[in-house]
């Protein structure tokens, strides 16, 4: 294959894509509808054309015919006066026109085919642009279907529902772990306070335990564990001297600490 060839061959590959895809059917569609009408328009001034021509062929072949027969009468008046040469030359103006007709007739019949032809065609296109105005009116609908399903499909296309399910799976995940934190905290609070609650409790409970044991003691004047309980002044002196030694204890244990640190 020649350098020429595949050239042209390229060319024309690129055109007909260019081609294909600028055609719009719509637009494709009405073209081709005003073009059959503008031959429609030819067609019938051709058929209106031919049928003029027609008549006046005919009009011609009716006056032909008429001035031969007038020709004819002619000569057979000049024979009946004897003029044999009058005669004679009205035979030749009424052959003449005779052939005139003659050939008139020829050309009105060939006429008369085309115009017959010319309006079976006639008929034939508008019969054609009957059909291609509704074929066209079924295509442009067929076409804004098509449409509709394709730009349907391509924002069916472009939604996102599974990123957008994902995001409600994450968000469902968060709130869970936020309402486990939340039980938890709770939890954690309300066995703060229980512990909270046993160990005042157990605190208050001890000062009433031994308030109640001196009130008894001293009501009863017995012992509280063993032995007997000393009078109201040495008690109160005994509690008071233990106190001041327990104190003095935690002092220097406080003092070593500080020495320590």
């Amino acid at each position: 294959m020649g350098l020429f060839d595949r050239i042209s061959r390229v060319v024309r590959a690129n055109l007909n894509d260019l081609v294909n895809k600028a055609e719009d059917p719509e637009k494709i569609l009405e073209q081709s509808i005003s073009d059959m009408q503008e031959d429609l328009v030819q067609l019938r001034q051709a058929v209106a054309a031919a049928i003029a021509t027609q008549k006046r062929t005919q009009t011609q072949y009716n006056q032909a015919e008429s001035q031969s027969s007038q020709w004819q009468q002619r000569a057979q008046l000049a024979l009946q006066k004897g003029d044999d040469n009058l005669a004679r030359e009205a035979l030749v103006r009424k052959k003449s026109h005779a052939e005139t007709a003659a050939t008139l007739k020829a050309s009105l019949e060939q006429q008369s085919g085309q115009v017959e032809t010319l309006k079976r065609n006639l008929i034939g296109l508008e019969s054609k642009i009957s059909e291609a105005k509704t074929k066209k009116d079924m295509l442009k609908a067929r076409i804004s279907a098509a449409k509709a399903q394709e730009q349907l499909n391509n924002t069916i296309g472009t939604l996102n529902t599974g990123s957008s399910m994902a995001a409600f799976d994450r968000m469902e995940e968060k709130v869970l772990q936020m309402e486990a934190r939340a039980g938890a905290a709770a939890e954690l609070t309300s066995s703060s306070n229980s512990l909270e609650e046993q160990f005042r409790l157990l605190e208050g409970g001890g000062d009433v335990d031994d308030e109640l044991a001196q009130m008894k003691a001293q009501l009863t004047g017995g012992s509280v564990s063993q032995g007997q309980l000393p009078a109201s002044g040495q008690t109160a002196s005994a509690s008071s001297k233990e106190s001041n030694q327990v104190v003095d204890a935690e002092l220097e244990e406080l003092r070593s600490q500080l020495n320590k640190m």
